[in-house]
């Protein structure tokens, strides 16, 4: 083993930031470490903790909407520097300890400064809608993205996504399209949904 990470592209949420950006909105991009380029017209912030990337989000703040599509991992080492390599005839075993990383979303709906629309994402190997719908309600967020990885399908990596978009008013499913058709399907729900703001 040489690091712990996700397998995460990042794919969805430049899609949803380019797509967001051509529909005339201005857009802050917080990223983690990708190949993937800037999409035209957005400020992007580059960050490689889950601790850096709460803190260039509240930094963002206000904002109309915020959505966060990045699957920052639950956990971290506990101590990460080591300061070198653990050699292995110096190991009789090796245990590492985790802690649990900030909860972005969660912090995003707090008030003061909370977005007046909240969007997450959600990943699940089991029982989709059922984690999904209670996701959201604990999230404190408006709507949740959610999909699923199976031994059929995964998102990670892939160009293709299979998403439930679960809003306070029930829930949809999507059917199985590129992740640039799921961004430009939440845009215009996110449209759909500023025109009925007062």
């Amino acid at each position: 083993m040489r690091y712990l990470a996700n397998r995460s592209s990042g794919r969805q949420g430049y899609t949803i930031a380019e797509a967001l950006a051509a529909a005339g909105a201005r857009v802050i991009l917080v990223s983690g470490p990708t190949n993937l380029p800037t999409p035209v017209g957005v400020t992007r912030h580059n960050v490689t903790t889950a601790e850096e990337m709460l803190q260039a989000s509240l930094a963002a703040l206000p904002a109309d909407i915020a959505i966060c599509a990045a699957a920052v991992s639950d956990w971290r080492l506990a101590e990460p520097d080591h300061g070198g390599k653990w050699k292995r005839e110096d190991q009789d075993g090796l245990t590492l300890k985790l802690v649990a990383n900030p909860d972005i979303l969660a912090s995003l709906a707090q008030p003061p400064q909370r977005p007046k629309l909240l969007v997450g994402f959600g990943l699940e190997t089991s029982n989709l809608q059922e984690n999904a719908v209670q996701k959201r309600v604990k999230k404190g967020c408006d709507w949740l993205v959610a999909n699923q990885e199976s031994a059929e399908f995964s998102p990670f990596g892939n160009q293709q996504n299979e998403i439930l978009l679960v809003t306070g008013a029930g829930v949809q499913a999507w059917p199985r399209m590129t992740k640039a058709a799921i961004a430009a399907k939440l845009v215009d729900e996110i449209l759909t949904w500023r025109k009925s703001q007062p």
